[in-house]
C-alpha cells in the first residue's frame, strides 16, 4: 500500500486519542485554559458523567473574533511567545486540545473580551466549523462539549459508567483546585452533588484550600512543609505517620502549579516515611514543588500528566529533607484519628429495660428483673449478702487491703499537669499500658512501642557519630544456629561491629557473642542474633548490611526495649514520658503503630453523654 497524506479530520481524531481519553481529560484541558486566561471563578457543570454534557464557564480575559477562530485550529496557541519549550510557565502550550475535542464531540465556544460590545459564539460539530456569530454574555468564556464520542462507537464503548466518569471528573477538578487556591471552583450537575471551593488568600491560603478539598481532618493531622534546597522549593502539607491510608490515592503532587504523577516524587515520599509507617500503609501528602522551568521537561506525556527533572537527585533530596525536618519538628505528636478510633470502640452497657408498676405514683419506673436481681431470694439468711437483715459486718473484713502492688500516691499539681504535654503517670494497666493525665485529658501509652522508638532514635544518633558503643559479656553467649546462618553471620561480622555487636564462629553450628550494644542492656541477645541472621538470609548479600542499616537498628531496638508484661515504677513511667517528649517521631513506633492515644476531657464526657 503506498504512503498517503491523511485528511485533516482523521488527523484530529488521531490526536484526540492522545489528548481526549475520557470526559475527565476534557475537563482538565478546558479548566487549564480558563486558569491560563486569568479566571478567578470557574464553574463546571456535567451530565451523564460528562459523556452527555460538559460545560465550563469562566470570567477570564475572553477572546476576540480572530482568536476565537484560531482557537479551534490545530497547534494554535497564545501561550508560547517564542519557540522556546524550555521556559514553559503556563499549563497548556501545545494548542491542540480544542481542535481534538471538536473532532470527536459537539463543541461550542462562546467568549467575550472586556472591551467588546457583545460576545461571539463558534461551533465545531465533529470537525465541521460553524460561525462565529454574535452572542449575548458577560466577560469570559463558556465552553460546552456535548455527546462525547457519540459518532465513534469504538471509543464510546470503552468509557465506564456515568458514576465512574463523574468521579474521575471530580478527582481532576479537586487537583486543579488544590493547585490554585486563589481561584473559586464550583462543580455541579444532574449526575452529582454540588461542590463549592471558594477562593482563599493570605499566608494560610494553601492550608485552607487543602482543608476545603481533602477535609479539615487532614489539615489538623499534618505538618507544614517549607524548605528550599538546591534551587528546589518544597511546600505543602504532609500527614503525620499515624495518619495513613490503605492506598496512594491521597497523595497529591504538583510541580510549578501542575498536577503530575512522577516516580521521583513518589519514591522520595516513600523514603521520607520509611522509618515511620507500615509497608502496606500510605501517608497522606500534598506536595508542591517550585523549580526553574528550564530544569523540568513537561513535554514528555500527551496529557502533560508526567514530567522529567533535569536533576532528579536534587529534587528527591529536597523532598526527603523537607518532610524529615517537618516530622522531626512535630516531635511526639500523633494524629487525632487514633483517639477517634478508640472512642468508636467504646459502647454503653446494655441496661435492662424499665417496666411500669401498676398503680404506682412514683416519678420513675422500676428496672426489669435482670441477671443480678433477687439477692434476697438467691442468698440464705445470715450469708454475706449486705442487704440481708442478719448481715454481719465482719463478712467483708480484709476487702480494704490492697490486692496488688501499691505505691505512695503523690498528687501532681495543676502546674505540673500543664507543664508536661504527655502528663504524669497515674497507673499501669495490663503490665503494658501507662495511664497518664495532662491538663487537657487522659493518655494511654504503649510502653513497649514507645520505648522501642526511643531506643531506635538513640541507635541512629550513636551510629551517625561513629560505631555504637558496646559492652563486653562476662561469659560469651553461645547461640546454636543452622550452619548456613552461622556462615552468613561470620561473613558479616565486621559490618555488625559498627552496630556494637561482636560475634565470631564457634564451631560449625554456633556463634559466640562477645560484645553487645551498650544501649540494649540485658536484652534478648539470643532473639536478636537470630533476627539478624534471618535478615541476612532475606537480603542475600553482605553488602546489603549497609543498605539495610535501618532494618538492623530496628531489630536491635525491638529487642532492647521495655517488654510487654514488665511492671514499671511510677518514676520509670514518668521518665519514659519525659523521654518521649524530648524525642522526635515518638508518636509512633518503628512499625508505624501509634505509641499513645490521647482522650480529651470533652471526649470522655461525650462517652457518658455529659456533653449533650
Amino acid at each position: 500500500m503506498p504512503i498517503r497524506q491523511l485528511p485533516e479530520d482523521l488527523i484530529n481524531r488521531i490526536a484526540a486519542g492522545e489528548v481526549v481519553e475520557r470526559p475527565a481529560s476534557v475537563v482538565k484541558e478546558l479548566v487549564e485554559n480558563a486558569i491560563d486566561a486569568g479566571a478567578s471563578r470557574i464553574v463546571v457543570t456535567t451530565a451523564g458523567g460528562g459523556k452527555t454534557l460538559l460545560r465550563i464557564e469562566d470570567d477570564g480575559h475572553g477572546m476576540d473574533a480572530a482568536d476565537l477562530v484560531l482557537s479551534v485550529e490545530r497547534h494554535a496557541t497564545s501561550k508560547l511567545a517564542t519557540d522556546d519549550l524550555d521556559d514553559i510557565r503556563s499549563l497548556g502550550f501545545r494548542g491542540e486540545a480544542l481542535a481534538s475535542i471538536g473532532s470527536v464531540a459537539e463543541l461550542t465556544i462562546s467568549s467575550r473580551t472586556e472591551d467588546a460590545e457583545s460576545g461571539l459564539r463558534i461551533v465545531v460539530d465533529n470537525g465541521r466549523r460553524i460561525g462565529p456569530v454574535p452572542q449575548a454574555m458577560n466577560r469570559g468564556t463558556i465552553v460546552e462539549v456535548k455527546n462525547l464520542f457519540a459518532r465513534i462507537p469504538a471509543r464510546l464503548k470503552f468509557l465506564k459508567s456515568d458514576r465512574s466518569e463523574a468521579g474521575a471528573v471530580t478527582d481532576v477538578l479537586k487537583r486543579l483546585a488544590m493547585a490554585n487556591p486563589a481561584v473559586h471552583f464550583v462543580l455541579n450537575g444532574s449526575d452529582r452533588s454540588a461542590s463549592n471551593w471558594p477562593a482563599v488568600s493570605g499566608a494560610a491560603a494553601l492550608q485552607s484550600r487543602l482543608a476545603q478539598v481533602i477535609g479539615d481532618d487532614f489539615a489538623q493531622n499534618a505538618v507544614t512543609l517549607a524548605t528550599a534546597r538546591h534551587g528546589v522549593v518544597v511546600a505543602g502539607l504532609a500527614g503525620l505517620p499515624t495518619y495513613t491510608r490503605a492506598n496512594s490515592l491521597s497523595q497529591f503532587y504538583f510541580v510549578n502549579g501542575r498536577s503530575v504523577r512522577d516516580k521521583v516524587l513518589v519514591g522520595a515520599v516513600r523514603a521520607a516515611y520509611a522509618d515511620y509507617t507500615f509497608r502496606d500503609r500510605f501517608p497522606v501528602v500534598a506536595l508542591y514543588i517550585a523549580i526553574d522551568p528550564a530544569e523540568v521537561d513537561v513535554n514528555v506525556h500527551p496529557a502533560k500528566a508526567e514530567l522529567r527533572f533535569r536533576d532528579a537527585g536534587a529534587v528527591r533530596s529536597a523532598v526527603i529533607r523537607a518532610i524529615g525536618e517537618a516530622l522531626t519538628a512535630a516531635g511526639f505528636k500523633a494524629s487525632t484519628s487514633v483517639a477517634e478510633g478508640v472512642l468508636g470502640a467504646f459502647s454503653a452497657p446494655a441496661y435492662p429495660a424499665p417496666v411500669d408498676v401498676p398503680g404506682s405514683t412514683l416519678p420513675y419506673r422500676v428496672p426489669a428483673p435482670g441477671p443480678y436481681s433477687g439477692y434476697e431470694r438467691s442468698l440464705p439468711a445470715g450469708s454475706g449478702n449486705p442487704f440481708s437483715p442478719s448481715f454481719r459486718q465482719g463478712a467483708l473484713d480484709g476487702l480494704s487491703e490492697p490486692s496488688a502492688r501499691v505505691e505512695p500516691h503523690v498528687e501532681a499539681s495543676p502546674a505540673e499537669l500543664s507543664e508536661y504535654p504527655l502528663g504524669t503517670a497515674r497507673a499501669q494497666m495490663f503490665d503494658n499500658f501507662i495511664i497518664a493525665q495532662n491538663g487537657e485529658g487522659l493518655l494511654l501509652v504503649d510502653q513497649h512501642a514507645a520505648h522501642e522508638r526511643l531506643v531506635y532514635e538513640r541507635f541512629k544518633a550513636q551510629l551517625a557519630s561513629g560505631p555504637v558503643p558496646s559492652q563486653a559479656q562476662l561469659i560469651p553467649l553461645v547461640i546454636e544456629l543452622p550452619e548456613e546462618d552461622c556462615a552468613r553471620l561470620e561473613d558479616a561480622a565486621s559490618e555488625l561491629e559498627r552496630f556494637g555487636l561482636y560475634l565470631e564462629r564457634f564451631g560449625p553450628r554456633a556463634v559466640a557473642v562477645r560484645e553487645t550494644p551498650a544501649l540494649l542492656g540485658n536484652s534478648d541477645i539470643d532473639g536478636l542474633v537470630r533476627d539478624v541472621a534471618d535478615g541476612l538470609a532475606e537480603w542475600d548479600s553482605i553488602a546489603a548490611v549497609n543498605d539495610r542499616m535501618e532494618a538492623i537498628i530496628a531489630r536491635m531496638a525491638c529487642h532492647g526495649s521495655v517488654r510487654s508484661g514488665r511492671r514499671l515504677r511510677v518514676d520509670e513511667m514518668n521518665a519514659l514520658l519525659r523521654d518521649m517528649e524530648a524525642t522526635p517521631h515518638s508518636g509512633q513506633c518503628i512499625h508505624g503503630r501509634p505509641t499513645y492515644v490521647e482522650l480529651k476531657q470533652k471526649d470522655i464526657e461525650r462517652l457518658f453523654g455529659r456533653s449533650r
